[in-house]
């Protein structure tokens, strides 16, 4: 009996396993689903190298925020590799100097000491209102930024900044892939998914969840459940 495929799930700032709990859980039956480590490295390209140095041969991949700009980067190095993609609640642009200016700020909120309010001024631009009085939903991101800390935070902002724009390199994706955000996504929009769902072309599927913020994954785990397991039904090349 074969082994089952491997399904690689990338977390974003200042995220980690946590963030992908109910998609380990409801996709671990059919796959060996693995968490990518996001916090020794402070560039795209160590990340990427970080994720295919440990991975099989070959794999899906889905990454959220900025666990997609690792993907992104992956594909560059590796396109071989991966069976399947997903990009969730993420971008294919490069910062806007003004995003790279208010990340520089934060850092320099959590060096003083002030991590925990980092996360709460994050934490609204996150999540759909409506889910700031849902504790299971609002805690969780405290809880996975108090585990990566302040060390691991500033290595990814680093890395965030100087990202390259991605979108040159869309059109090279020849694989199943899946684009998904929450309608209400307030740090990327649904606009920047429809401009990645054209840039891919026909492999391609998006998918728009509403009453949903930025993670999706812990917001409406059902809703991306259901979207993921289509996306890995789909059939290789």
């Amino acid at each position: 009996m074969s082994a089952k495929p491997t399904l690689i799930l990338v977390p974003g700032l200042l995220c980690d396993a946590e963030l992908w709990q109910a998609q380990s859980t409801a996709l671990g039956t059919d796959f060996e689903v693995r968490i990518a480590d996001t916090t020794g490295a402070d560039s795209m390209a160590g990340f990427a190298q970080a994720v295919l140095e440990t991975a099989p041969e070959r794999f899906a991949l889905a990454g959220l925020s900025m666990g997609g700009y690792i993907v992104q980067e992956v594909l560059r190095q590796a396109p071989e590799r991966v069976s399947h993609v997903a990009m969730v609640d993420t971008n294919a642009r490069a910062d806007t100097p003004e995003q790279s200016e208010n990340r520089k700020r934060m850092m320099g909120i959590a060096e003083a000491g002030g991590l925990d309010k980092v996360v709460a001024e994050m934490l609204p631009n996150l999540i759909h209102p409506d889910h700031l009085a849902v504790p299971e939903i609002a805690d969780a991101f405290g809880r996975m930024a108090a585990r990566l800390g302040v060390a691991a935070f500033l290595r990814q902002q680093t890395a965030i900044m100087n990202r390259i724009d991605g979108r040159p390199f869309l059109a090279d994706i020849a694989v199943p892939t899946l684009i998904l955000c929450g309608e209400q996504d307030a740090l990327t929009p649904v606009k920047v998914h429809e401009e990645m769902a054209d840039g891919i072309g026909d492999p391609a599927e998006l998918v728009v969840i509403p009453d949903c913020g930025h993670l999706s994954t812990l917001e409406k785990p059902d809703a991306v459940n259901a979207a993921m397991r289509r996306w890995l039904a789909r059939k290789d090349g």
